[in-house]
């Protein structure tokens, strides 16, 4: 975890912003670190990053368009150069928490980084937990406790939240398990889908979270939030009928489950997560179909290294994130190759 002389430079550099731009990973442990940090400075605007798999430059428009004085990017790994070398023309302080693994970045003036992977007792907390530990806000504690259950961290709070919201959660000490057997899971794929959807319902569902008082704000419908439970109806649908396939296939395949699918909507994380749950032996590749470019979300024990080496030597192939869950982009072409060199990689493990 970050030391508590880190959570408090965080917490400074919060109180120094008059206007600040957040932006956020297009996920729920972005999504509730954003707003954990937007509830603690009451002024500021979040946009959900959509580039992959770095920050791009396009990202300037948006510091312009707010007036920003300050920069906080939470839970990205990858910052590109561009976006750096624009910044550095405006001259704003930026603030980059992240739980990624991967090198140390080299940072250019008036960046400062957080990320307790490279603390002196090195450890990958989410984001949404550093962001509470440093603004330790009791009223946002509950949206801490949804984003670490969404990135499989189950925060030493948790228990606290059980005994307030006991309906919603069931006597586990692994986050996996809440995820998919409470009704707490609910609420994270209601918000996880929300995230889906045109940039305007996306305002409204920050604008909802920030002012939402309890998991059940999120979870009953009301004239409030009922983007959000149409999204997340919309999706759900289209999700249980690929999910279905998937396992269908996991049944029948062996070590590694392999699943591809296309269409208008990436769902690939989501689909590798569950499945991931459901196939807790298996090593888990799931591919969404784009145009020229396959995404991939890739779940299973110590993983990261076997797929950072198969990708390496695919032109245009990217790729990161943490031990047990990566995810990356190859070209549609390669596909087959990768699946070659990925069986070959996880046979010699």
């Amino acid at each position: 975890m970050l030391s508590s002389k880190k959570l408090k430079e965080i917490k400074e550099h919060l109180d120094r912003a008059q206007n600040p731009l957040f932006l956020y990973d297009n996920d729920e442990d972005g999504l509730c670190a954003f707003i954990i940090l937007r509830r603690y400075t009451e002024s500021g605007k979040g946009v959900a990053i959509k580039s992959y798999p770095s920050l791009s430059k396009d990202y300037i428009r948006k510091i312009i368009e707010f007036n920003s004085d300050y920069v906080f990017i939470l839970d990205k790994p990858v910052i590109s150069e561009e976006f750096f070398e624009e910044i550095q023309k405006i001259n704003i302080p930026i603030v980059w928490i992240d739980h990624h693994q991967g090198e140390m970045p080299n940072l250019p003036p008036n960046v400062y980084y957080y990320n307790p992977v490279f603390s002196k007792n090195s450890s990958s907390e989410p984001t949404t937990y550093i962001c509470q530990k440093a603004c330790s806000q009791k009223s946002s504690q509950w949206i801490a406790v949804l984003g670490s259950i969404a990135d499989r961290f189950l925060p030493p709070f948790y228990k606290d939240f059980q005994k307030k919201y006991p309906e919603l959660c069931i006597d586990s000490d692994d986050p996996f398990k809440i995820a998919y057997k409470s009704e707490l899971g609910n609420v994270l794929r209601i918000i996880g889908f929300s995230l889906k959807d045109r940039i305007t319902n996306v305002v409204k569902m920050q604008n909802f979270l920030i002012k939402a008082k309890s998991p059940h704000d999120i979870l009953n419908e009301s004239k409030e939030n009922m983007t959000m439970h149409a999204r997340y109806n919309q999706i759900n649908n289209r999700f249980q009928v690929l999910r279905d396939k998937a396992k269908t296939v996991g049944k029948s395949s062996g070590k590694i489950l392999f699943f591809k699918f296309a269409g208008d909507l990436s769902i690939a994380a989501d689909l590798s997560n569950e499945l991931g749950f459901l196939f807790p032996k298996k090593i888990i590749v799931v591919g969404y179909m784009s145009g020229s470019k396959i995404n991939l979300s890739v779940r299973g024990e110590k993983i990261r290294s076997i797929f950072l080496n198969t990708i390496e030597g695919l032109e245009e192939a990217t790729g990161g994130g943490h031990e047990n869950a990566v995810g990356g982009k190859i070209r549609t072409e390669d596909f087959d190759i990768f699946q070659k060199k990925f069986n070959s990689f996880v046979t010699r493990r």
